[in-house]
Order: C-alpha cells, then structure tokens, then sequence
C-alpha cells in the first residue's frame, strides 16, 4: 500500500537508468506474454510462427509492439509526475507490471478455454488497489483494458470479432472501476468475494446482450451465458485473495488485510509488547485509537495509522524498564547520569526500527518508529544536566536523532503520541485543560521545524488538534463522584446467625451485580 505524501527526493542520473531499464524488462515480459497468446489462439507454437511472418498478419504484431511500447511510455509518465520516488524501489515497478501480467494470463486462459464473457477483467485493478492505492487503480485499469484490447484485435487470429473486443474493453474498464470502488473499504474478505456477484453485474448485461437471440430460442444457453458472466467477477475476487498473500510475502507490502493481522493481539510483536512491557502496550492502544481518528479526518488510511501506533515504540522492548510507564516505584534512572538515560531514551527509536526489520515487517512501520520523535530534545534530562554544568551544554546532544517525520502518518503519530503522553501525566484532566496542553504539545513540534520534511498542511495540522483535542477529552473525561454507600443493616448483617450465613452467600452474586 503506497501512500504519496512524501516530499520527492532530488533524482540522479542512476534513478532515471534504473527506473527505465526496468520499464524496458517488463516490456519485454508483456511482449513474451503476448507470444504465448498467439501460441493459444493459433493452437501451436508454428502456427503462431505462420502468423507472426505472414504476408497479412506481420503488421498486426508490429502494431501490437508498438502499441506495448506506447502504454508502458504512458505508465511510467503517470509515475514520473504523479508518484515520482514510487519508480524509485525495483520492487514498486514489480508489483504494477507483474498485477499486469497476471491478470492477462488468467484472462488469456479462462478467455479461450472457459468463455471470454468469464475472464476476470477486473483482477488487475483489484490488486492494484490494496497492493498501491485506488487512484492507481482506477488508471491501471484502463490500461490493463487496452492491453487486453490489443491482444483482442491484433493477436487473437480472428478468435474475437473487433466488436466483441471492444465491447470487452468498455465492459472490462466498467468492472474495474466498479470493483476499486466496492472493495475499497471492505475490510473482510467474506464481503469481499460477495462484491464479486455485483461486479460481475455489467458482464452479465453485455454476454446477454450479446448473445440474445441464442439465449431466447434455448434456456440452457442462456443460463450459460449468465453463468459466464457471473464468473467474471467471481474469478476477478477469488483469484485476487489467492493471489495478494503472495505479493504480501514476496514484496513485504502493505494491505488491509495485513493491516489487520499486524494488530491482532497474537501476532509476534504485539504478543512480545504484552507480555514484557504491559504499560508501553497499554499506552500503543491509546494512540492507537487516537491516530486512527485523526487519519479518518485528513483522508489517510484509518488502518495503517492503527498499525503504526502499535509499532511506534516497539524499541522499548530492549529495555522496558527505564520508561516510565512500565515503572512500579523505582525509577533506575535516578542511579544514571543524565547522558546515559538521554541515550537509553533517544535509542528506542533506531531499536524499534531495527526490531521490526528484523522480524520483516513492513518499512513503513520502521520509519514511523524511526520519525515518531523527529529530532525533539529530551528536555527533561537536559535540564538536569544542566544542574551539573555552567549551563554550557549542546541540546543536540540531549534530542533525537530523528529524522523527522517523512509522512502524514509518521506526523500523526508523532502528535498523538507527545499528547496522549503529557495529558496522561496531568492530575487536573477536564476540558480546558487538555485543550491547553494539546495546543502546548502542537505549537511546540510546529516551533521546532519537525514537520518540514512531510507534505503536511497546516488545515491538516489544525484537524489533528481538535481530533486529539475531543478524543483525549473523552478517554479521561470526568468521572461521577458517587458518595459512600451507608448501610443500615450492615451491622444486622454481621450480627446474624450462622445458619443464615449460606443464604447471605447465595444472594451475594446478585447484590455485588
């Protein structure tokens, strides 16, 4: 899962060889893929041989090549100027052409050996949309169609009419697009496979349409028409869940569903985080909260912002106890010099990105842990080196070593975080009063430049603090004082006898409820 809110690095000379060298590869691939098309449509490796040379065909596969060429030059334009550090890592340019190839192989096959009306013109899209994001996805489509189009018109060896082909490319970016905006936010896969019945909705219509007259004159038929088209969306979803956990594994990416599994409380980490440090666990689950509701209200992603909190601190692990919410009276930093607690403190951040790398779990969480606390000073401790000293210390020394953070989601936390913590560590907790202090924790991040290195607004920072603001006025609302109960009967009660004793007991369940 891509989120694009990232200031774009300054490229060298090397990144544009590499990005297009990789461009060229998977043109390549898509051109192989188009070879094995025409061994299918032809129905043997020297019949497509034949075709590719003949008198009346050849030009169909050099407009076929060319027409690849062209699309592959329009994808790597929409990532040059739209998501320019996404061409950046080898395995983001995978991750497209391979949904790409994918999909035209499932409909290549079930195309030519199930009904063409079956072929799950919608599975590029959908693997796009949970592998990068929904405007991707939306885009991809349209040229995963006119892949498919070409392959139709140029390659197909007269299999499909030009308008059966054309009629599949409307039909296939109507799917799509019907797909990416149904399954966007399903977080269940139950849900999702159901969307297929809907999305399979426009394919229906047209193998209908398409077959009228045979499906009015024979019921059988026309029962396999629909059946045909139901399955469009049906193998569209199906083959999308049996796919996505293998990009989950290969390519270490990001979905909702993984989102999902990297939050539940059994998984490794988390697990860990519960067992050895139930404070830092207790205080990851209210920022937790916190961060999803100020994603919800910015237009990020609800889930990742969850999976973030949840990992941001991981680096406590090392050594709970010198933090101050798995503390039980003794604080070992009262026996340490003040430089020696300020590295303990500021190595929590490089050690949870270190840990959730080691375990492979996704980048975004390790920058997150790494950014949370960008390159804030630990002030407490310089203060009381400070004690110690003429007053002539460097507060670099003494601060994060950052960076700052990199992402909508990494400030988001980094906010949550600083204000959940300082409310927390206040006696008086009524409105006002955290009000005050959210403002104090935003102004002062604001103050120190913390936010420069991400593409956050200031109407982004502004809805983060009223969020923070009535969320953390909810979590530690004001309580009701209930008075002291005053029994009149109590001393009736301990004077009873005993034989009523086991009466008393039995009706204790009731009275305690």
């Amino acid at each position: 899962m891509f989120s694009q809110n990232k200031k774009n690095k300054e490229w060298k000379a090397k990144d544009y060889v590499f990005s297009i060298l990789q461009f060229f590869i998977h043109v390549i691939i898509m051109l192989v893929l188009f070879g094995i098309g025409l061994i299918v449509y032809t129905g043997s490796f020297n019949a497509s041989i034949s075709y590719i040379v003949g008198k009346d065909t050849y030009m169909n596969v050099v407009y076929a090549g060319v027409a690849v060429f062209l699309l592959a030059f329009v994808v790597y334009m929409y990532f040059f100027f739209e998501f320019r550090d996404f061409l950046m890592r080898a395995k983001n340019i995978a991750i497209v052409f391979i949904s790409l190839e994918i999909a035209y192989i499932a409909c290549l096959f079930i195309g030519n050996y199930v009904s063409i009306f079956a072929r799950p013109v919608a599975l590029c899209a959908l693997l796009v949309l949970l592998l990068v994001n929904n405007r991707t996805a939306i885009f991809l489509n349209v040229i995963f169609c006119s892949f498919m189009l070409i392959g139709d018109v140029f390659l197909s060896n007269n299999v499909f009419s030009i308008e059966v082909a054309l009629g599949e490319f409307v039909v296939g970016i109507a799917t799509g697009h019907l797909g990416v905006y149904l399954v966007e936010n399903v977080g269940s896969r139950i849900k999702v496979f159901g969307m297929g019945f809907i999305i399979s909705i426009p394919m229906v219509i047209v193998a209908f349409l398409y077959n009228l007259d045979l499906a009015l004159t024979d019921v059988y038929s026309a029962l396999w028409v629909i059946l045909s088209g139901l399955m469009a969306g049906i193998f569209s979803v199906c083959s999308m869940m049996i796919i996505l956990p293998f990009f989950e594994a290969i390519f270490n990416t990001l979905t909702n569903y993984r989102l999902a599994e990297l939050t539940d409380h059994k998984s490794k980490l988390v697990k860990k985080m519960l067992e050895e440090a139930g404070g830092t666990f207790q205080h990851s689950l209210l920022v937790s909260t916190l961060a999803e509701s100020c994603a919800t209200a910015i237009g990020e992603n609800p889930l990742l912002a969850r999976a973030a909190a949840y990992y941001h601190d991981m680096g406590k692990l090392k050594q709970p106890m010198y933090f101050t919410e798995n503390q039980h009276g003794y604080n070992p930093h009262d026996d340490l010099t003040p430089e020696l607690s300020t590295q303990i403190i500021r190595s929590h951040t490089t050690d949870g990105s270190d840990l959730i790398k080691k375990y492979h779990l996704p980048l975004i969480l390790a920058d997150v842990a790494n950014e949370h606390h960008g390159t804030l000073p630990i002030q407490y401790f310089y203060n009381k080196a400070l004690k110690f000293t003429d007053g002539d210390l460097d507060i670099k020394d003494y601060s994060y070593p950052g960076p700052k953070p990199t992402t909508k989601i990494a400030a988001i936390i980094m906010l949550a975080d600083g204000c959940e913590a300082a409310v927390r560590a206040q006696n008086d907790r009524s409105r006002e009063k955290v009000e005050k202090v959210v403002s104090a924790i935003v102004e002062d991040r604001m103050k120190l430049d913390q936010f420069s290195d991400c593409e956050i607004t200031m109407r982004e920072i502004d809805i983060i603090k009223e969020t923070l603001e009535d969320s953390l006025s909810g979590v530690y609302h004001d309580r009701i004082k209930y008075p002291k109960m005053q029994n009149k009967n109590v001393n009736a009660f301990e004077a009873a006898p005993k034989e009523s004793s086991k009466k008393s007991k039995k009706s204790r369940k009731t009275d305690d409820d």
